[in-house]
């Protein structure tokens, strides 16, 4: 049996470089998870409505951005930027944020301040910058008369366009204690109305086409009724 002297140099360990930079990697894909979802439990905590609401509408953006053929990378920056398009709205108030009528216009300008919020947070994550703009411009519209930065058509990220769609829809079917949500005909009807003016055309077409088949369940989970009431 060799003896190794004290002082001796410890014999050579090989350890593949590209075995350990695969290692970092999962370990920061796992870190960013986590954070994430933390993130969406913040918004659980904020308002419960609210993180169902971003749940269902990652899913049903991460579907529509598969059939528009959008890549990998892309994909996840969406799924990020849809679960979290509403975390700017921790830094508003909640008596704006809960008010049961309708906001004064300064209440409204600082309510038009979470999408610059949210952006402001994710951004500081390492490889989220493109979640963040998708979060900054959720709120543009497609004439160009949306905020923040008024930009319009393909000037607006397609991250942003399909955040854009999903969020109305839901937000229009979900019932909050001020209101009850809309039936789905009326929720469609503004959709296909408001379609080329504030949504992007082709995201309308290709949401209504995935949405239409699950909206029974949906409307089931909202607390609304599937059809126009008289």
């Amino acid at each position: 049996m060799e003896t190794r002297l004290y002082g001796d140099p410890m014999p050579a360990v090989c350890f593949s470089p590209q075995l350990r930079v695969k290692e970092l990697e999962e370990q920061v894909d796992t870190m960013h998870t986590a954070l994430i979802c933390a993130l969406n439990q913040l918004l659980d905590l904020k308002d419960l409505n609210t993180g169902f609401h971003s749940t269902r509408l990652a899913e049903w953006a991460m579907r529509v951005a598969q059939e528009m053929g959008m890549d990998e990378s892309s994909l996840r920056n969406l799924e990020v930027a849809a679960l979290l398009h509403d975390i700017g709205k921790m830094g508003i108030p909640d008596a704006i944020l809960q008010k049961p009528s309708r906001l004064t216009t300064e209440e409204y300008d600082l309510m038009k301040k979470h999408p610059e919020y949210g952006w402001g947070a994710i951004r500081l994550f390492p490889t989220l910058d493109r979640a963040s703009l998708f979060i900054l411009h959720h709120h543009e519209s497609y004439d160009g008369k949306g905020y923040p930065a008024g930009l319009r058509n393909s000037e607006i990220p397609i991250g942003s366009r399909i955040v854009s769609v999903i969020d109305s829809f839901d937000a229009m079917i979900s019932s909050r204690p001020y209101r009850k949500g809309l039936p789905f005909e009326e929720a469609m009807r503004r959709l296909f109305e408001s379609s080329g003016t504030q949504f992007d055309p082709q995201v309308v077409n290709c949401f209504v086409k995935i949405a239409q088949p699950e909206m029974e369940s949906v409307f089931a989970a909202t607390g609304t009724t599937s059809t126009v009431v008289f």
